[in-house]
C-alpha cells in the first residue's frame, strides 16, 4: 500500500498529469498505512463470517450450469501490475470467446443464477481474498482489462498509484452500465470512448480528495445502493 518512490514508479505513470496526484498521496502515507491495515482485518472477517453463504452460492453455481465455480480474469492494478481477479461466475462457461469483454443488459451470456448474483454484487465475494493478498482493496478504482488500461491518458494513470478496489463513486454511478451499452454496435470501443472517461472523472476526483473517511462513506453508500 505505501507508495514507491517517484523516481521507481513505471516509466508511464511519470508524468506531468500524474505528479499532482502523487504529491497529493505523498501527504497521506499514514492513512494508506491504517487503510490496509483495515482491508487485512476486515477481509480475514469476513471471510470467516461469509463462509456458509460462499459455499452456498457455490453449490447454486455448479447445479445451474456447466463450468467452473469461480471466474478468473487477468486485471490491471497498483502500479500496472498484471494480477488474476476472483469472482463467482455468472456467465457461461467460456463467456469471454462468445462476446466482449463488457456485459451488455439482457447478456445472453448470462445464467440464471448470474442474474441474481449480479444484482446483489455477490458475484464479487471472492474478491475478499484479492484484498487479503493486497491486490486490491475494499474502496478504489475498478480494476480494468490490459486493453482498457492501454487507451488510458496520461492523467488517467494516476489511478495506478493505488490498488484497484471492490467499490467506489464511479462504481455506485455506473452500477448498471450494461444498461448504457445495450445499443451500442461496438461495445469495447464506446465503453473506451464514452463510458470510461466519465468513470476516470469520479476516480482521479477521488484520489485528489482522498481520505479514510471518504473510503467509509463509499462503503456505506454501496451497500445501501445494493440494498436499495
Amino acid at each position: 500500500m505505501l507508495l514507491k518512490r517517484w523516481e521507481d514508479l513505471p516509466g508511464q505513470m511519470r508524468n506531468d498529469a500524474v505528479k499532482p496526484y502523487y504529491k497529493y498521496l505523498e501527504k497521506r502515507k499514514g492513512s494508506l498505512i491504517i487503510k490496509r491495515i483495515f482491508d487485512v482485518g476486515m477481509s480475514c472477517v469476513l471471510l470467516i463470517v461469509l463462509s456458509p453463504i460462499l459455499g452456498l452460492v457455490a453449490i447454486l453455481i455448479k447445479r445451474d450450469s456447466k463450468g467452473n465455480v469461480f471466474f478468473k480474469q487477468k486485471r490491471i492494478t497498483q502500479y500496472g501490475r498484471p494480477f488474476m481477479i476472483f469472482k463467482f461466475r455468472t456467465m457461461v462457461e467460456n463467456a469471454e470467446a462468445l462476446g466482449s469483454q463488457v456485459t451488455i443488459q439482457n447478456d445472453s451470456r448470462v445464467t440464471k443464477v448470474g442474474q441474481v448474483l449480479r444484482k446483489y454484487r455477490l458475484d464479487e465475494l471472492p474478491q475478499l481474498i484479492n484484498i487479503l493478498k493486497g491486490e486490491m482493496s475494499f474502496v478504489g478504482t475498478r480494476p480494468e482489462v490490459e486493453k482498457y488500461v492501454n487507451a488510458y491518458t496520461d492523467e488517467m494513470m494516476a489511478t495506478l498509484l493505488l490498488p484497484a478496489g471492490v467499490t467506489s463513486e464511479a462504481s455506485i454511478n455506473f452500477k448498471d452500465e450494461d444498461q448504457l451499452l445495450s445499443d451500442s454496435a461496438n461495445i469495447d470501443t464506446d465503453y473506451i470512448s464514452e463510458i470510461l472517461p466519465i468513470k476516470m472523472t469520479y476516480n482521479l476526483a477521488n484520489i485528489k480528495d482522498y481520505s479514510l473517511f471518504k473510503d467509509m462513506v463509499v462503503m456505506v453508500k454501496t451497500g445501501f445502493k445494493v440494498l436499495r
